[in-house]
């Protein structure tokens, strides 16, 4: 049986009277790909910022490689080795691929924040960014200014980004959000990849592409699990076939 990565117990998050995420119970296990899915507004993204640091839970905790990182701060969290990408690209369009996953690796760096060192002084970090660009399937871009690159591109050096802060988990949030077929293909070849090495949190509407790389699945409600466990087993629950697959036509 697999380690166990990530876990969370009880995790609840509350807004005034809306309950967001409602006692999620989960667990990660090494080297595989954890997909959450659910409708808009099923708590999936409250999960994630939840496991990121970027919200406090109102109670449950979040074990990180058995430490319990619950209520962190956000950087405190990435320093354990949690990589985080958004539903937004949230890259640096003026600059260089390159550029930017060496801004993405030197922010994990000792001494990070010596502005009057040039940052390709230190071959740690340039060495870091090579490898993230190698990692995510564009070292042939590697001087091309992000904004000029597609839409798919971008959302490729932003999990290069991600890696370049050398992670050993990576919350996903959505990132074949806004893409064609083809872009989400080599998305999907990538996150494969990778799940070779990495272990993973992937939220996602495109179910094609969930079925086709995620191991477990987590399916969320208003806030609350319906079903979660092996894809195949949750996929052919009947709860979750009536609530979002109908007659296996996608809902969401």
């Amino acid at each position: 049986m697999s380690a166990i990565i990530l876990e969370t117990r009880g995790l609840t998050k509350t807004f005034g009277g809306l309950t967001a995420v409602n006692d999620i119970s989960l667990q990660v296990a090494a080297r595989e790909i954890h997909a959450i899915i659910g409708p808009n507004g099923a708590g999936k993204s409250t999960m994630v910022n939840l496991l990121s640091g970027h919200l406090r839970p109102s109670s449950g905790q979040v074990i990180f490689n058995g430490q319990d990182i619950t209520g962190l701060a956000p950087n405190r969290v990435s320093h354990l080795g949690v990589g985080r990408s958004f539903q937004r690209t949230n890259i640096f369009p003026s600059f260089s691929c390159l550029e930017n996953c060496m801004l993405a690796a030197q922010s994990r760096m000792k001494n990070s924040f010596r502005f009057f060192r040039r940052s390709e002084s230190y071959r740690a970090v340039c060495e870091r960014a090579e490898k993230a660009l190698e990692l995510c399937g564009l070292s042939h871009r590697r001087e091309r200014i992000a904004g000029s690159m597609s839409y798919g591109e971008q959302r490729q050096l932003e999990i290069g980004m991600v890696l370049a802060t050398e992670p050993s988990f990576l919350l996903l949030d959505e990132p074949m959000a806004g893409m064609g077929k083809e872009e989400s293909s080599r998305v999907v070849e990538l996150l494969a990849e990778l799940s070779r090495e990495y272990s993973m949190v992937l939220v996602e509407h495109d179910m094609d592409a969930v079925f086709s790389i995620a191991k477990t699945l987590t399916v969320m409600v208003n806030g609350q699990m319906l079903a979660s466990g092996p894809l195949d087993r949750v996929r052919n629950d009947p709860a979750v076939q009536e609530a979002y697959l109908g007659d296996g036509e996608e809902q969401f």
